[in-house]
């Protein structure tokens, strides 16, 4: 009866851990491991592109060449204080024989004020994860940061308990086994 409960403990530990580190991998590979492609990873963090892009939103932006863009394509760009934004193209200007691009956010009612220079887009947004973003932001600083480092123990935690009670009970059979070769014996 002992062995069996602790079997059970153990199957439980390993799955917990399983999941846990399960999702640390996912996580990782969404959010770092993309990069290794060349996509490039933004939080939303505003309403101006809802519903497509929620507030806590992570989307994934890939490099696009200006004549690769074209109107109603959302593109990621720095505006001239640094800020990155993520609006849709509704218009493509010729100033002075450059091409600009006239962006509005979907949940805006007019087009942004001033037009983005093709040299300030950082490239064109293929893919969103609702909410991924809480999620990151939370991580990154306290409290969300001991969630993660206490994750992160219980793994470690949860892997030594299972493997002691493993030993103890190969211990416990061992035992069972010459108890049994002694009595056979006598």
């Amino acid at each position: 009866m002992r062995e069996s409960a602790i079997k059970k403990i153990r199957i439980v530990l390993k799955m917990f851990s399983a999941a846990l580190i399960a999702m640390a991998v996912i996580y990782a590979v969404l959010m770092v491991g993309v990069r290794l492609f060349g996509i490039k990873v933004y939080t939303v963090l505003s309403g101006s592109m809802e519903p497509t892009y929620k507030t806590g939103s992570v989307i994934y932006v890939v490099n696009a060449d200006e004549g690769e863009l074209a109107c109603g394509d959302p593109i990621t760009f720095k505006l001239s204080g640094g800020t990155v934004v993520t609006h849709r193209i509704v218009e493509i200007v010729n100033d002075s024989g450059k091409l600009m691009y006239r962006t509005q956010g979907d949940a805006n009612d007019i087009p942004d004020g001033s037009l983005v220079n093709p040299d300030d887009v950082i490239g064109k947004a293929v893919f969103n994860i609702p909410y991924l973003g809480f999620v990151s932001d939370y991580i990154q600083k306290p409290p969300g940061l001991y969630v993660l480092i206490v994750s992160a123990a219980a793994v470690v935690f949860m892997s030594y308990i299972s493997d002691e009670l493993k030993k103890e009970t190969d211990k416990d059979k061992n035992d069972d086994k010459l108890q049994q070769n002694t009595e056979d014996k006598q």
